[in-house]
């Protein structure tokens, strides 16, 4: 059987790659005559972010999609979760987002959605489209689809807003940061309907990223925010990435709150309207998720992280929320798609409610199943590396856990040690039951292990 070629671009859940040398306006118009015969697709989604080539980008995929046949909805700068909304919302057969989210200013990419806005990845039609583009395997229409421009943000906005009770948000001052991507004209346009006052941190989008590429998870990128929070005694911090579809917090005090204690406040949010619902969590961090759903009447699904696995996951069980410490969060109502704009409303909504800071509600949550974040180390091997942790834990007679990579879980403490699936890096996460010292002592365990490895 042959070898089949590949694409650099090609990545497990959407095209990414350096401009011009990996993804240009050549492939991006074979791209786009790909995905139509791909869905036979006759109304396609296009949205684009501020970069600077997603503008060309934009305009030799629509090429592609009108002269394969398909009428095209274009509906401007956006957030990738606008267009998961536009396709559901306007009963298309698909969308293509162009965005690099948080990578370097040179790369550009395009996630994909089919009808429903059901995610398209590789083992879903991702690799059908790249081996269409390598062998040239399409045809065009007799007659040319149309491009239609339409401005979906006003009723995505209205969307957004009907998951709270904007009558009982209380008016916190919220430091925003949209890191020069796209969440600025979003927060603008929901800014008349909220009682906040707003204070606006690289707001503008801005395609050469001059206060640097937004993504919040790195810790060099978080000053900015947490400064002005501690500076104009803000209630809250919340910062984007790119594309929008994660958002960060940050307390009144400026401290970065870890993705994975808002995956349990947007569980419990998210039961108390939805009571008896499932809630679908990725395995690296467990313990605080597990027991607020319990305590909230809720069923926790364990689901291998990454995007597609928990839509799928969400899917199957019509479950109400699913949460990835990663700053994914996921909402059935929401066409079981994730969103970075919701999440920020419905903790308020919380804080609202209870009248309790940020710090005191997440205080008790953080004492009680305290966690290292995520560690990445690069090694040599990660299968021998794995192994090595495995045998040096086996005789403590763990509860063993391969949802993902393997997971340990111990009487006072657990951790999840897994691959990466693009470069030989393990991403460690340890949790202990309300023990700092067993937290930190048992993660320089797993490390030396990892590190003779």
């Amino acid at each position: 059987m042959p070898e089949k070629h590949t694409l650099p671009c090609f990545k497990a859940y959407d095209v990414r790659g350096k401009v011009p040398s990996e993804l240009n306006v050549e492939l991006a118009y074979k791209i786009g005559l790909a995905t139509v015969q791909f869905l036979y697709a006759k109304k396609i989604v296009v949205g684009r972010d501020i970069r600077k080539t997603s503008e060309e980008i934009r305009d030799s995929l629509i090429r592609g999609l009108t002269d394969a046949g398909a009428d095209v909805i274009d509906i401007g700068l956006c957030g990738t979760e606008m267009v998961y909304y536009a396709v559901s919302h306007l009963n298309a057969d698909g969308g293509v987002m162009i965005t690099a989210s948080h990578n370097p200013p040179e790369y550009n990419g395009m996630k994909f959605v089919r009808e429903d806005s059901k995610p398209i990845s590789a083992d879903t039609g991702l690799k059908d489209i790249e081996q269409m583009c390598i062998l040239n395997e399409f045809s065009k229409a007799d007659a040319p689809g149309s491009v239609e421009t339409i401005d979906v943000s006003q009723e995505y906005v209205q969307h957004i807003l009907s998951y709270v009770d904007v009558s009982k948000l209380k008016p916190y001052k919220l430091v925003v940061n949209a890191g020069n991507g796209c969440a600025g004209p979003i927060v603008d346009l929901l800014e008349p309907h909220l009682p906040f006052q707003f204070i606006k941190v690289h707001h503008e989008p801005d395609g050469d990223f001059p206060n640097g590429v937004p993504n919040p998870l790195e810790p060099k990128n978080r000053p900015a925010t947490s400064e002005a929070v501690k500076r104009s005694q803000a209630d809250a911090g919340i910062a984007w990435d790119g594309d929008f579809d994660r958002c960060f917090f940050f307390s009144e005090k400026g401290d970065f709150i870890d993705g994975y204690y808002i995956v349990g406040f947007l569980s419990q949010a998210l039961l108390a309207k939805n009571p008896g619902g499932k809630i679908v969590y990725d395995p690296r961090l467990t313990w605080n998720t597990i027991e607020i759903v319990k305590q909230s009447g809720g069923e926790a699904v364990k689901c291998r992280s990454g995007h597609a696995f928990i839509k799928e996951k969400m899917r199957q069980n019509d479950a109400i929320y699913g949460g990835e410490m990663s700053a994914h969060h996921y909402f059935k109502d929401f066409f079981f798609c994730d969103s970075g704009m919701l999440p920020w409303l419905l903790i308020l909504e919380i804080m609202s409610e209870t009248g309790k800071t940020f710090s005191e509600l997440v205080r008790e949550r953080i004492e009680k199943f305290p966690c290292s974040g995520e560690i990445n180390r690069l090694v040599n091997n990660p299968d021998t590396a794995i192994e090595q942790v495995r045998e040096h834990f086996l005789d403590q007679n763990p509860h063993i856990d391969e949802t993902d990579g393997i997971g340990m879980d111990f009487d006072q403490w657990r951790f999840n040690l897994r691959k990466s699936n693009t470069e030989p890096i393990l991403r460690l996460n340890v949790e202990s039951r309300a023990n700092h010292d067993l937290l930190d002592e048992k993660t320089q365990e797993i490390l030396s292990i990892i590190e003779k490895s």
